[in-house]
Formats: structure tokens, sequence, C-alpha cells
């Protein structure tokens, strides 16, 4: 019997359907795990390490290669799953996934310009934006609006892609914090797929989780064993990110979800909530940033990891701590979601991040009192 045959792969999957899921996720897992040791040998061979700033949240030189592992593992579970032929749509991804990876990994060798960055961003995300099956024509209701424009639905997709990968890769500041809010929102998309009858985004979105979840023993490792996702990692999961949310916003409704009184036109407000860590850090950042009369784009310490790390909390603790802020966000929106009319809805997301940005900025104060009251302690 062989195994990577077609026919042998389809049956394993229909016959097997939760056990295929779990070997996946083990498959991606496995292969990570085992890879990730063969990149840290290369990386300190050849001292390709990460320099230490004064922004930096470590104190050592690192590798920053944790991407090559994720590249290879995802890349080889994706050919196996297109075999399968459940959809066209893994070809596009992983030709997307392939363009931003090679980005990402010169920016980890030696340091890109943002434009090349961008670019390669824009070319990558032209993979997802305008793949037939990803196509975005109604909204179902959201605001009032139903049937769009083809072009509305290229810029909506365009500007998800483009925005997700950026704030994914911002937060990617200290261990295990962009590992662990990965794993929620993946593991949150999977189950999505899994009751709304999508097997290939389930598997893709639990091969995304297998790959973190091995991820994290060596980001929360010390001494040799560590290792960061690197921009070629923080960009390949950004973009993987984008292309199941992009599917999740396109993707016809599904009429047993919707009796149980969940809207279709409420999709909108869902991914604000599964994607509350990156969207809220990085709109927290940038309207710091306009406040202070300084550019968007203009590194400081005003990410929500860093204001955690100035109260006292550890890398570990600040990592899980926004994990399970972003669980309970996804937990308040779901529990109210079959209940609540779309205007309460709007309100119910408006005030989490509301009140999420007077939380920071409460412990913003906090730490800043604290570090004063150190440094007039040490006098």
């Amino acid at each position: 019997m062989n195994i990577l045959d077609q026919e042998v792969i389809l049956e394993l999957f229909r016959a097997n359907y939760e056990l295929f899921i779990l070997l996946v996720f083990s498959l991606t897992f496995g292969l990570t795990f085992y890879l990730i040791p063969k990149v840290l040998w290369v990386s300190q061979e050849k001292n390709l390490m990460a320099s230490v700033n004064e922004r930096s949240s470590h104190s050592m030189a690192v590798p920053t290669f944790g991407g090559v592992a994720f590249y290879i593992a995802i890349i080889m579970v994706l050919t196996i799953l297109q075999s399968l032929r459940l959809t066209y749509v893994g070809n596009h991804l992983i030709a997307a996934m392939t363009i931003l990876f090679m980005v990402g990994l010169k920016d980890d060798l030696v340091i890109s310009t943002a434009k090349v960055k961008f670019l390669g961003q824009i070319t990558a995300a032209c993979f997802l934006v305008f793949s037939p099956e990803l196509q975005l024509t109604n909204l179902h209701g959201f605001l009032g609006m139903h049937e769009i424009p083809a072009a509305l639905g290229f810029l909506i997709k365009g500007f998800l892609v483009l925005a997700l990968i950026n704030s994914y890769n911002l937060i990617d500041g200290i261990d295990g914090l962009a590992a662990i809010v990965g794993i929620v929102i993946s593991t949150v998309y999977a189950l999505v797929f899994y009751l709304t009858g999508q097997p290939f985004f389930v598997l893709v979105s639990m091969s995304l989780a297998g790959v973190l979840a091995a991820f994290l023993r060596f980001n929360f490792s010390r001494g040799r064993r560590k290792i960061f996702m690197g921009d070629s990692g923080s960009l390949l999961v950004g973009l993987i990110l984008a292309f199941l949310t992009i599917k999740h916003l396109a993707m016809e409704p599904y009429h047993p979800i919707m009796a149980a009184g969940y809207n279709p036109g409420n999709r909108l407000l869902f991914l604000a909530c599964v994607l509350f860590i990156p969207a809220f850090d990085t709109l927290r950042v940038i309207i710091i940033r306009k406040m202070n009369g300084v550019s968007a784009f203009s590194p400081d310490r005003n990410h929500c990891h860093h204001v955690l790390l100035d109260v006292g909390l550890s890398h570990k603790k600040a990592a899980f701590s926004l994990g399970l802020l972003n669980l309970v966000v996804i937990g308040i929106y779901l529990s109210l979601a079959n209940i609540l009319p779309q205007a309460w809805l709007l309100f119910v997301v408006v005030l989490l991040y509301s009140a999420s940005f007077a939380l920071f900025g409460w412990l913003k104060v906090l730490g800043a009192r604290m570090a004063k009251g150190t440094v007039v302690g040490s006098r």
C-alpha cells in the first residue's frame, strides 16, 4: 500500500475525519519539533543571531529562523492535502507563502527596506485576493450592506491580508506571544470551519496550530535551544491567518448555524473579536503615536506586551495573559451573538476595544510610576 496514493489518503480522510485532523496536527507538530534543532545548529554554526538593542526584550543573541521550520512543515503537509483535491485554493496559498517566506527570510538575514517588504506582501496578497474560491460579493446585511461590487470585495480582502500580516508581525515582540495568539486564532477558526463543513480549512488551521505548539517549546527555552520565529515566521503565520480570515468572510451562510441564531452579517464583528490582540494592539499603538505627533511607523515601547513587562510580568505571564484576554473577548462575543441584534453587538465590540484601551492606558501609567519609584529608591 502506497500511503501517498491519492485514493489511500482519501479513504483515510473519509473514514476517519476526526482522526485525520489529529494526524495532520501531529504531523506538523512533529515535523516542526524535528526541524527546529536543525535550524538552530546551522544558525549557531554560521553565527546567524538577532542582535540586541535598546528596544529588545531579550538580553542575549538568539537565532531568528523559526520560520524556516514553519515553511518546510506546512508546505509538506499542504502538498499532501492537495492530493485530496478538496479545493484548488491550496495552490494559491502555497504560492503566496513561498513569496512571503522569501521576503521574510531576506529580512532576517540582511534587513530589507520597508518598500521591498511591502511589495512582497502585495504580491503575496494578490494570490489570495484574486483566488476564485475566496470571492467576496456579499456582506449579508452588515450595516445594511448585502451584495457588494467585486472591486469593493477585492479592496476589503486586500486590506485584511495586509493589515493582518503586519499586525501579527508587530505582536512578535516577546517570548511566546505570537505563537499563543496564533494558536488561539487558528484553533477558533478550526472549530468554525469544522462546524460549517469546510474540511480543507479545518486541516490548514490545525496545521498552523501544530507548528506553533511545537515552536513554543523552543521559544520559551533558555540558552542554546532558544529560537525566535523571525520575520520569515511571523509574516508566514500572518499570511495563513489572513487566508483563513477571508475564507470565513467569503463563505456562504451555513443554515444550521443561522438556525442557532448566529447572523452571517455579523462576521466582521466576530473577526474583530477573534483577531482582537493583533488588531487592538496595532490600533492602540497607531493612535498613541498620532497623539504624540510621531509617525505611525516609529518604533517605541507602547505595545501591549511592553506595557505588561513594565508592570513586572515575565514574558511567559504576559504572553499567556494576552492570549487569555483574546479568549475572553471571543467568549463574550459568542455568548451574546445569538441574543443581541447587530447594533448592540457593534456597541459591545466597540466597548471591548475601548475598555481594553483604558485598561492598558492605566497599566502604562502604573508601569511608569513603578519605574520612577525604582529609580528614586535606588538613589
